[in-house]
């Protein structure tokens, strides 16, 4: 068996095309759509992210600002320091997408300062009236990559509904929300992480299987149930410069589909995160 692969080119695409073509309206009319991303850690997997997104906003006709608050040996920025810029980033109407890049410097707690975060300006999801808003099923940004693993899986046409899913990892930007949307359209969810006990044991009876632990090859081919579909939620990076998944490539030879590292829920991420940015400024946030 080889796994037929779950792009996510196509559908990101897509979603480009018609955020660019509201962008370019909203333009006309005199609101620029903004997004400002501010970051604090020198993670080269999440800079990585953060260039492409500059990158693909700007193709868009979106604009994006990077507020640069990695801690040096001559400039140890706080919890306090990061707060500050998100609050007067609330407070600038010239803004209308807010993103806090993870992961955060020691001593700072995304759940401390997401909250920070106007919900109206909250384009990924992290202030926790957001997620609660998401868990009781009223209208707020999801984060994009919870979103862009079910939009991914719709863009497939992998059914949900009355399946076993298994998520691997448990963090409020990944593992809860994807989750809850995996709730949301009637899937039996299983939630594991570093605690699980025998994981292969838990993994290998999902039929929709979705890892966002954040370690590289953690899942390998003993971990998956023949012809299960896997979606690989990790971004690692690679010693020559290049990204690795959660998932080993082998599993291909037993997973009935497998989402690409990179090409797979990775562009769908930021199309939908910069379709929430166009969303914020149509709607006045």
């Amino acid at each position: 068996m080889s796994a037929r692969s779950l792009s996510g080119q196509e559908l990101a695409a897509g979603i480009r095309a018609a955020t660019a073509a509201r962008a370019a309206e909203l333009t006309a009319a005199g609101r620029p759509p903004r997004l400002a991303v501010v970051t604090a850690t020198a993670d080269e997997a999440s800079a990585w992210y953060v260039r492409l997104l500059a990158r693909t906003a700007a193709r868009a006709g979106i604009g994006c600002d990077v507020t640069d608050l990695v801690p040096s040996a001559d400039r140890p920025e706080s919890q306090d320091a990061i707060r500050a810029a998100l609050i007067a980033l609330s407070g600038d109407p010239d803004v209308h997408g807010i993103l806090l890049q993870t992961p955060l410097p020691g001593g700072a707690r995304l759940a401390d300062l997401a909250g920070s975060i106007d919900p109206a300006k909250d384009v990924d999801g992290a202030n926790p009236v957001s997620l609660g808003r998401l868990l009781t099923g009223l209208p707020a940004f999801g984060p994009a990559t919870a979103e862009a693993v079910l939009a991914l899986l719709d863009h497939h046409r992998v059914a949900l509904s009355g399946r076993r899913a298994v998520v691997v990892g448990r963090s409020a930007v990944v593992g809860k929300p994807v989750a809850q949307l995996l709730l949301a359209r009637d899937a039996t969810v299983t939630v594991c992480h570093s605690r699980t006990v025998d994981l292969a044991a838990v993994t290998s009876l999902a039929e929709v299987l979705v890892v966002a632990a954040g370690r590289a090859g953690l899942i390998g081919p003993s971990h998956v149930a023949s012809g299960a579909t896997v979606v690989d939620v990790g971004t690692n990076a690679t010693a020559d410069g290049g990204l690795a998944g959660d998932v080993d490539p082998a599993v291909a030879e037993v997973a009935g589909a497998l989402s690409p590292v990179p090409g797979g829920v990775g562009p769908v991420t930021t199309a939908l995160l910069l379709r929430h940015v166009v969303e914020a400024a149509g709607s006045g946030g």
